[in-house]
């Protein structure tokens, strides 16, 4: 796969804004003792921003043609030639007195995927600012009895404070993509906003419940979970939820009252 083949099968747009690169790097602020990851450089218009402000710079590109680019553009810049979608951001160091931030431009149909990574590496992560497709942008933001509100809100905003905080248009990039873009934050909380037990447990609980979200959340969840039907309605019951709700009715506290029940089973 060729470089250019391999950036359309990601659906890799590259921003060209400067006025869009500098606001977005305005909104995670780094400073000198501050170490950031950037995913997918690509052509650098971020890079350049953060190249002036952090202490040290790490940049994951996956293209290697790009990457060789960037080495010759940013000799301070530590480019590593990697998938962000593997790549352990557990394993990063925080600095003396500085940050670990993330942030970066990511591939519309990856996404999702590569956000999911980061959360789960909250305790190695201080912030993350990057670009996603609008609509995924308002389903992580989004809040509960809401139109977007899924599992993706519920699972990011148990360790995390989102903010939605630029819309940017399609002739923001080259070539322009044919969807709208949203540049969302994330700040690491202290601890989870809810103890859930097992974290697979709870993981795999609310992707069950919003699978079917035309089902009740019995239905939805005796599908999901392999339980029969009266079982998953005494345990609802049990922790005060009516079966009959639907999953996007129920906050986050609810659904982690349930994952401590069914880490009881």
């Amino acid at each position: 796969m060729t470089g250019r083949t391999r950036r359309r099968a990601l659906g890799q747009h590259f921003l060209r804004d400067r006025a869009v690169a500098r606001a977005i790097v305005e909104a995670v602020g780094p400073g000198p003792a501050d170490l950031v990851v950037e995913i997918g450089p690509g052509e650098g218009a971020l890079t350049a921003e953060l190249a002036r402000r952090a202490g040290r710079l790490m940049a994951l590109e996956i293209d290697s043609i790009l990457a060789a680019a960037l080495r010759v553009r940013f000799p301070a810049v530590d480019i590593v030639e990697a998938d962000a979608q593997r790549w352990d951001y557990r394993a990063l160091t925080r600095p003396p007195g500085g940050r670990v931030l993330v942030i970066g431009n990511l591939p519309y149909s990856v996404g999702t995927a590569i956000l999911m990574v980061l959360v789960e590496a909250r305790g190695a992560i201080d912030e993350v600012v990057v670009m996603l497709q609008r609509e995924v942008a308002e389903r992580v933001a989004a809040p509960p009895a809401s139109r977007r509100y899924g599992s993706l809100s519920v699972l990011v905003q148990l360790g995390w404070d989102v903010r939605v905080i630029l819309q940017v248009p399609p002739d923001a990039f080259r070539p322009p993509p044919k969807v709208e873009s949203a540049v969302i934050g994330l700040t690491a909380l202290p601890r989870p906003r809810a103890a859930i037990g097992d974290e697979g447990r709870f993981r795999a609980l609310v992707r069950a419940a919003f699978a079917q979200r035309r089902k009740t959340l019995a239905n939805a969840l005796a599908a999901g979970l392999a339980l029969p039907a009266g079982r998953a309605r005494e345990m609802l019951e049990s922790v005060g939820i009516d079966p009959t709700r639907r999953a996007e009715t129920l906050d986050l506290e609810e659904f982690a009252r349930l994952a401590m029940r069914l880490s009881e089973r």
